[in-house]
């Protein structure tokens, strides 16, 4: 009796739903909130400079994370292939994680140094000129678009009240950061930043 009441109320239904839902959620995820693993930087992690967070927002403007993920799972043919696998300490500056599974492309969480800026500038403007098969598109447009400098501190301000320890002499310097740097010139920041900490331990 109590099964068909709720069945034929659609409304009650949803609101049932919707609470079986969120308190699955608050389970799962408050937790994380007091976990030290989860809150505090894995060993060399530094917030992203002006130039590189520029270049994350550019990641997630075009879409980079649809094929390429920045999670290298616990396994042996990950870590064999792309290093250290990732730690949740290396993401606590990162709103929002760029985790994912998807990977049409290679992982990239550890693509930091790995090549060189010219390299990158090569394979941003046409990929196919650096990996013959490739299906990635090409961004060469990125190195005609320039930063806009009088967001940049804006964006710092925001990831600070995130948590993100930017201080005021970072904000106040960081349109100076990006002054004349071009999107591409970011993008490539970012990507030499990603997985540098991790070096250090292995």
């Amino acid at each position: 009796m109590k099964h068909e009441l709720i069945e034929t109320r659609a409304g009650l239904l949803g609101v049932l739903i919707a609470l079986v839902i969120s308190v699955g959620g608050l389970v799962e995820i408050v937790p994380l909130y007091f976990s030290s693993q989860v809150t505090t930087p894995a060993p060399g992690v530094k917030p992203y400079t002006a130039l590189q967070l520029e270049g994350r927002d550019i990641f997630i403007r075009e879409g980079c994370y649809n094929c390429h993920s920045q999670m290298v799972r616990p396994l042996r043919a990950e870590t064999e292939r792309y290093g250290h696998y990732s730690l949740a300490g290396e993401s606590v500056y990162d709103h929002p994680f760029q985790f994912g599974s998807k990977r049409t492309g290679p992982d990239l969480a550890r693509v930091g140094g790995r090549y060189s800026d010219e390299w990158h500038r090569v394979h941003l403007s046409n990929p196919r000129d650096v990996v013959p098969e490739s299906n990635m598109p090409a961004y060469a447009w990125l190195a005609n678009e320039r930063v806009d400098a009088m967001l940049t501190p804006r964006k710092l301000k925001l990831m600070r009240t995130l948590g993100v320890p930017y201080n005021e002499q970072e904000i106040e310097q960081a349109s100076r950061d990006v002054q004349d740097k071009t999107e591409m010139d970011a993008l490539i920041a970012y990507l030499q930043g990603l997985g540098i900490a991790s070096k250090g331990w292995h």
